[in-house]
């Protein structure tokens, strides 16, 4: 087995977090620069280079996957209005997407439900403006 190098991760990460986000991811990692650029490299390494590239789950399932983690947080709608746009990205409808933030409010309760639901028609707004 061989591993990877931190130079191969990064840019495996940063493939594929063009391909979920486009621009999106792009702007996070800017706006991280001048405070945590390091940081800004983890983003990329973990959870694109290593976790969104294994295979097992397409990018649908994934995006799914975290819209329904970050709704569940409550607290996380800039995050998850990043993943909406991602979730959208890849094919997942907005039907998907809302059906997924409403069985949250099974698990996570109504209101982090709301602030998901709320967070998804920003974003749904957004899509149909621009």
């Amino acid at each position: 087995m061989t591993t990877a190098t931190t130079d191969d991760r990064y840019e495996r990460g940063l493939a594929k977090l063009r391909e979920v986000d486009g621009q999106a991811g792009e702007h996070v990692l800017q706006s991280l620069q001048d405070i945590a650029s390091d940081f800004a490299r983890y983003l990329i390494e973990f959870p694109f280079g290593d976790i969104y590239s294994r295979p097992g789950l397409d990018l649908k399932s994934r995006e799914i996957a975290v819209v329904a983690a970050l709704t569940a947080l409550g607290h996380a709608a800039p995050q998850l209005k990043v993943h909406i746009r991602g979730a959208l990205n890849v094919g997942v409808s907005r039907t998907e997407i809302v059906e997924t933030i409403m069985q949250m409010a099974v698990y996570a309760g109504f209101p982090s439900a709301l602030n998901g639901l709320a967070a998804a028609r920003d974003v749904f707004a957004q899509e149909a403006g621009a």
